[in-house]
């Protein structure tokens, strides 16, 4: 995660909590955390879905973060209790991102990111797609350009999201 896709990921999360939009995310490091922990602070709801058993947090650093989604919003996972993470089961738990949600916001990502994955099952489901274009010689702006090439919408603002789903 970069300090840009850092400060994104609180203005447009601290936003649409603020109006009333639940943050939906993986817990994931990164733009997931900022998402949640950016909700949170602001009184917002949030639901974080887990690629492992609900009994499993993953990254073991956001145990705390978990607790308090718990508090005021949700941990859901389609896996029983017990199953460990595993690369594959992240990109399984997108389809109930983007199914939780009126449209998917992407704010960085690596080239071959799982991000991607979010955003094809987010097409696939009829959902709008956003994409915050990066600078263009960050590695991590790969995705969110991929995406834009490919017809997802430019979120410039929250505005531009907030339109869409108000």
């Amino acid at each position: 995660t970069t300090t840009y896709g850092r400060k994104m990921a609180e203005k447009f999360a601290k936003e649409l909590a603020k109006n009333n939009i639940t943050i939906v995310s993986g817990l994931a490091r990164g733009i997931d955390t900022v998402a949640h922990m950016e909700a949170l602070r602001v009184g917002g709801r949030t639901i974080a879905v887990m690629g492992c058993g609900l009994d499993i947090i993953y990254p073991p650093e956001n145990k705390l973060l978990a607790k308090k989604i718990r508090e005021s919003g949700a941990l859901v996972s389609e896996f029983s209790l017990g199953t460990k993470p595993h690369a594959k089961n992240f990109l399984t738990r997108n389809r109930i991102i983007s199914g939780l949600s009126l449209a998917v916001l992407v704010v960085e990502g690596a080239e071959r990111s799982g991000t991607l994955s979010t955003a094809a099952w987010a097409a696939s489901q009829g959902r709008e797609v956003f994409a915050i274009p990066g600078p263009i010689n960050s590695p991590l702006s790969a995705a969110p350009l991929f995406l834009i090439e490919n017809g997802a919408q430019i979120a410039r603002s929250p505005k531009d999201i907030l339109d869409m789903v108000i």
